[in-house]
């Protein structure tokens, strides 16, 4: 990650991470972290980046769950999510939106060297975003009040020690923090693309 030289949001690109019906599904809807702000959160972000005409990207996840199966009615973004013509849906097989999409090279094609972190969940396709993006070399910003997560249990039954969300949020930023990313708020983010010419 070009920490010394950091690249402006003029060369940055949204990526809005499974936010999809999918993740309702399930009882640990209720639990989940960030409610009462995420939306608004990750709408902010979304009409900056339009505002400045930078990309975002959306990204739908499916795998063996039944709620995340491509045939599935939850298998869909969320309502207040409205992608524009030229906004792509990309949908993904892994943790990380890279590997098992063509996000890549729409980056690559766009001049894109810097990527914005939003979406769900917090710890595991974010992160992981996160982290394969500045291995692949571009600045990653990770904006945590846009994303949501679950808490995690020990056991796969639900039983055993629990680690809360804030548990998990706090984690991952140690993690990421001067490594993969720079931990940024909405506000921040907001602040720096309203100054990048439409």
């Amino acid at each position: 990650m070009a920490q010394k030289d950091r690249t402006r949001l003029d060369d940055a690109a949204l990526l809005v991470i499974d936010i999809q019906d999918s993740f309702k599904a399930g009882s640990r809807w209720a639990r989940r972290s960030n409610a009462a702000k995420f939306e608004s959160n990750v709408t902010r972000l979304i009409e900056a980046f339009r505002a400045a005409s930078r990309p975002v990207i959306f990204f739908l996840h499916s795998d063996s769950d039944d709620a995340f199966s491509v045939d599935s009615p939850h298998y869909r973004l969320m309502d207040f999510l409205k992608p524009r013509s030229g906004e792509p849906v990309l949908h993904k097989t892994t943790r990380n939106c890279f590997t098992s999409t063509s996000l890549l090279p729409i980056l690559l094609q766009q001049g894109v060297r810097r990527v914005v972190i939003s979406g769900i969940q917090t710890e595991q396709c974010c992160e992981t975003t996160a982290r394969v993006g500045a291995d692949l070399g571009f600045d990653v910003d990770f904006v945590t009040e846009a994303t949501m997560t679950f808490p995690i249990y020990e056991r796969a039954d639900g039983s055993g020690r629990e680690l809360s969300t804030d548990e998990i949020v706090e984690r991952t930023e140690f993690a990421l923090r001067r490594r993969f990313a720079r931990i940024v708020t909405v506000d921040g983010v907001a602040g720096e693309v309203s100054a990048v010419p439409a």
